[in-house]
């Protein structure tokens, strides 16, 4: 084992739910197989978002879940947290002297349908007009109501389990739920994947910006814990992530505006990034998708697409929705 690492441990921040902690167990795995003996201590942490049970906007955005951990990071009381790329905000550049210094490979970043136990639904156009269909994400809300507006898109927050706990009646809601949108990923990392019904392809449902992606952050000036890290950065999802946050950057998007963007790597190497921006409601929209091309840069991509949403009327959507 690296001397760095013979005198402390590796204090690893997370947020506190099951979810969290599953994914601080997946990067504790991946370093050991490369520090067998590496001490690790996991910091959970319930956020200020974790422990609110209202919309997110009214308290500044889903940015509050990485928000504490950050200044615990920034104070030196852990060495590294391990952030879902999709809570990350993307209108703020990251905390003075934090930087991520890995990306995991990507897990799927497709959404999927649930439906509670026992229903015979199989696809969301099974479900009759006035249907409910519960989701946390304004992102996914226009665009399921983009395809069907007919059905009643509400918003259900909190654990994934707990929301499950939900769909299928064992735990109080406003009204009953006949459905429910999640990340696929997130149902993976939990052994949850057998609930879902439908799997929604990217072109029927685009994912947020960093979707699937775990990114793990650390102090610029801890070169030791920064070393450690890179050797689990995945190159491709590192590009592929910074073409989407350049994209989400420029468009200054708030907490309550439903932008989605998903980069890939084409099989010939160039970098292909859609963006699309929705009004609340799904009924206004615009879209861009466009190819990396000669420099294949994807900070130049990102730049590209977001100009090109901008000149379709982005500016004007956001600006439209309250925050």
């Amino acid at each position: 084992m690296s001397s760095d690492f013979q005198a402390r441990k590796l204090r690893i921040g997370t947020r506190s739910s099951p979810l969290a902690l599953a994914q601080v167990d997946q990067v504790s795995s991946l370093l050991r197989e490369r520090e067998p003996d590496l001490g690790i201590e996991v910091v959970p942490v319930t956020t200020e978002a974790d422990k609110w049970p209202g919309d997110l906007a009214r308290l500044g955005g889903k940015g509050l879940f990485v928000r504490e951990i950050d200044q615990m990071l920034q104070r030196s009381r852990i060495d590294m947290a391990v952030h879902c790329v999709k809570d990350v905000p993307g209108d703020v550049p990251l905390p003075e002297g934090l930087v991520f210094a890995a990306y995991l490979p990507r897990d799927d970043v497709r959404d999927v349908l649930l439906v509670p136990q026992g229903s015979a639904v199989r696809t969301l156009d099974d479900l009759p007009p006035g249907a409910s269909v519960a989701t946390s994400a304004v992102r996914r809300k226009a665009q399921i109501n983009r395809v069907r507006p007919d059905l009643d898109v509400v918003r259900v927050r909190g654990l994934v389990g707990t929301r499950i706990d939900k769909l299928d009646g064992r735990k109080p809601v406003d009204h009953k739920l006949d459905a429910m949108v999640l990340a696929r990923a997130g149902l993976e990392r939990l052994g949850l994947a057998h609930r879902a019904r439908q799997v929604f392809g990217v072109g029927e449902i685009l994912p947020a910006v960093g979707a699937g992606a775990l990114g793990l952050e650390c102090r610029e000036d801890d070169d030791p814990v920064a070393h450690l890290l890179r050797q689990l950065n995945h190159e491709r999802t590192m590009t592929e992530i910074a073409a989407e946050r350049v994209m989400l950057g420029g468009l200054r998007g708030h907490c309550n505006s439903p932008i989605a963007g998903h980069c890939v790597t084409d099989p010939d190497g160039q970098l292909s990034l859609r963006g699309m921006v929705f009004s609340g409601d799904g009924s206004r929209f615009v879209h861009a998708h466009l190819w990396g091309e000669g420099m294949n840069d994807p900070a130049v991509l990102g730049s590209r697409v977001c100009a090109e949403l901008l000149r379709q009327g982005a500016r004007d959507i956001i600006a439209g929705i309250p925050h």
